[in-house]
């Protein structure tokens, strides 16, 4: 790594002219990275530097950089600087659609970014700037982790952690965002994933507790870094990042989008977009998008891009527990969290991965006072012998139990399917403080109950139907039976449901109560409180 030499001045200054010499060398030293050879390394990875990835994701010449000159100096016998090396952690403010935010930005030409050669005290500055300024934080991340041959230079080390680092304080203040754009192990893996949303790019970053090679040393398991901890672990298996990129560009896009619905911070609501599309228009296509034969499936999404303002849909952790849909959107201008059930995965059940992405997403909503719309087209809880032993029961509970401690404004749209545990948890039945709406409305194809209809049937007929002269017949006769008690214009008899509406009326029934959603919304604004769940 190069570091540039400081030239001695030949005699003592009458003014500050040798000073501010001084701070103009150690600003171009730290605009230098680690020098051309280690920028030409990170160039030929397929990488951009720390700063020209500030370039590439805030608004053109908006970033202030604070701590420039933190770093090392190396000083001759008479105290005089020769040279010097920047902290390679880059932070300051800058603008996203003239929003104003605070963003860290790892150097991996400068020590492959190790998180003790940062200056530490500069990044942990930098957080708890975005704490106390109550402004949104994104952590640009590519840190090799600690290094053991921190010992030797610091002659000695430390218990693990940051004291001043107020990062779980953070999540409840303002929205945090983690992207890996290398391999990022211990505390970097924790700075992508203790976020709202993070994101990596594929086949550039990897984000793991340790790397291979003290794997090897302590589990004797031979791994590359992908396989131990990229884009595929963990945006498909772990859930530990949210979003997968295609490349650098790619992620800082779905940054910006990501912020584009969130608060500055949780004292106030997200800003309307006003849109030209008609919030009362009318979507006949929608009467007929759920197939009349129960066993056809449909395509949940086309509904949402129906639905809600045209282009405005963000999807959160589309590959991970894939059942169940989660993203953000627009409804007339206003940013709405949107979830739905997908019956093409997995049938559209509760599993383990989709009950833990729901729980993190209700609370990602109901912190930042973004009302929340289900699409409900949920068979149930997954059952059998693997969901049993992994705790997918527990993970049910978990979501429900967010469900339940959400302030934020609720409305289920019930598509097709509620049924068992599953099925009950399509919205708020109490609420915080034991009062919610529950607020919700079904279309004509929706069915519910404790079972469904046709393993009610078999549970409780199945010596009727062994014994009957045409079991298929009789099975069938039964199950046309409780289908017609099952009719959803029944439940609306005794108001078990609010309404029940024209698929193609969806779009002006939430627009209209969005609005009233909001005016709520803007007088219960502040720090959530969670109960035990």
């Amino acid at each position: 790594m190069e570091t540039t030499e400081k030239k001695k001045p030949e005699v003592a200054a009458l003014d500050w002219t040798p000073e501010l010499e001084e701070l103009r060398f150690r600003r171009k030293v730290a605009e230098g990275l680690g020098g051309p050879e280690s920028i030409a390394y990170q160039h030929s990875k397929g990488k951009l530097t720390a700063r020209e990835r500030l370039d590439l994701l805030l608004d053109e010449d908006s970033f202030r950089e604070i701590g420039k000159i933190a770093g090392k100096g190396k000083y001759n016998k008479d105290g005089d600087l020769e040279s010097f090396t920047p902290s390679n952690s880059i932070a300051g403010t800058g603008r996203i659609e003239g929003r104003k935010l605070i963003v860290t930005s790892d150097d991996f030409t400068i020590r492959a970014g190790s998180s003790e050669s940062a200056v530490p005290e500069k990044w942990v500055y930098a957080e708890r700037m975005a704490h106390e300024m109550e402004m949104p934080l994104i952590r640009l991340v590519d840190t090799a982790g600690g290094s053991v041959k921190d010992l030797e230079k610091n002659q000695g080390t430390k218990i693990p952690g940051y004291p001043m680092w107020s990062n779980v304080s953070l999540l409840g203040r303002v929205p945090v965002v983690g992207v890996a754009l290398g391999a990022c192990a211990g505390l970097g893996a924790l700075r992508v994933g203790l976020a709202h949303f993070s994101v990596m790019v594929k086949d550039m970053s990897q984000v793991f507790a340790a790397g291979p090679p003290v794997v090897k040393q302590g589990l004797n398991q031979d791994v590359t870094k992908d396989e131990l901890g990229g884009w595929q672990v963990h945006t498909r298996m772990s859930g530990v990042v949210n979003n997968e990129a295609v490349d650098e560009a790619d992620a800082f896009r779905q940054v910006r989008q990501f912020l584009s619905y969130m608060p500055r911070n949780v004292w106030e609501v997200p800003e309307r977009k006003f849109t030209d599309d008609d919030p009362w228009r009318v979507n006949e296509e929608l009467n007929s998008i759920i197939p009349k034969d129960r066993r056809k499936i449909y395509k949940p999404r086309k509904i949402l891009e129906t639905v809600f303002d045209k282009g405005s849909i963000f999807e959160i952790a589309r590959t991970f527990g894939g059942s169940t849909i989660t993203c953000l959107a627009r409804l007339n201008g206003y940013t709405v969290g949107v979830m739905a059930s997908d019956p093409i995965v997995m049938g559209g059940a509760l599993t383990l991965q989709s009950a833990r992405k729901m729980e993190r997403f209700v609370d990602l909503c109901d912190t930042f006072h973004i009302p929340i719309i289900n699409f409900v087209d949920q068979p149930g809880v997954m059952t059998g012998l693997e969901a049993e032993r992994n705790g997918t029961m527990g993970a049910a509970m978990r979501a429900i139990a967010a469900i339940e401690q959400a302030q934020t404004p609720w409305c289920s749209i019930i598509v097709r399917r509620a049924f068992g545990v599953g099925g009950g948890a399509h919205g708020p039945k109490q609420g915080p403080e034991g009062r919610s709406l529950n607020h919700r409305f079904a279309w004509p194809s929706a069915r519910w109950g404790s079972v469904p209809i046709e393993g009610g049937v078999a549970a409780s007929y199945k010596k009727e139907i062994a014994a009957a002269e045409d079991p298929i017949a009789r099975r069938e006769e039964l199950e046309s039976y409780y289908h017609k008690l099952a009719s959803p214009f029944r439940t609306a008899e005794k108001f078990g449901v609010v309404d029940i509406i024209e698929p193609s009326e969806t779009r002006a029934v939430l627009s209209d109560w969005v609005e009233d959603a909001y005016e709520l919304t803007k007088r219960h604004v502040g720090l959530r409180c969670r109960t035990m769940r």
